[in-house]
């Protein structure tokens, strides 16, 4: 059966679409579809997927239908009995070292006030 191209529920969602709720859904959706690869690659039913988190059956399979919306504290739980990371927050750095050589002579800091910077460019 096709739908009508335009019928009230496409023209109400067009007109009050929200991309916080957007980007939310498809975060879900990704978290619950890594839960769920990562089950079949290891050949864990939902039941005993359920029984590993201490929930009922019921409950799990309202988390892993995408539509649930899941708490930091459920993801976390499943985070620990799979031991995977399913949200990954990486520190921001400012800056990165990145050490060469080796620095002859009295140390590091007759090193650094010795330092000249070299013309060094990639092949152009």
């Amino acid at each position: 059966m096709e739908f009508p191209k335009n019928n009230i529920l496409d023209n109400w969602l067009e007109a009050n679409q929200n991309t916080e709720i957007d980007r939310f859904i498809e975060r879900n959706l990704a978290i619950t579809e890594k839960v769920c690869v990562v089950l079949k690659e290891r050949g864990i039913k939902k039941k005993q997927f359920a029984e590993m988190l201490g929930k009922s059956p019921s409950e799990v399979s309202k988390w892993l239908s995408g539509l649930h919306n899941l708490t930091l504290k459920s993801i976390t739980k499943m985070e620990e009995v799979l031991d995977i990371n399913l949200i990954n927050i990486e520190p921001i750095k400012e800056i990165e070292y990145v050490y060469l050589g080796s620095i002859p002579g009295g140390g590091m800091e007759d090193a650094i006030n010795d330092y000249e910077e070299t013309n060094y460019s990639e092949a152009s």
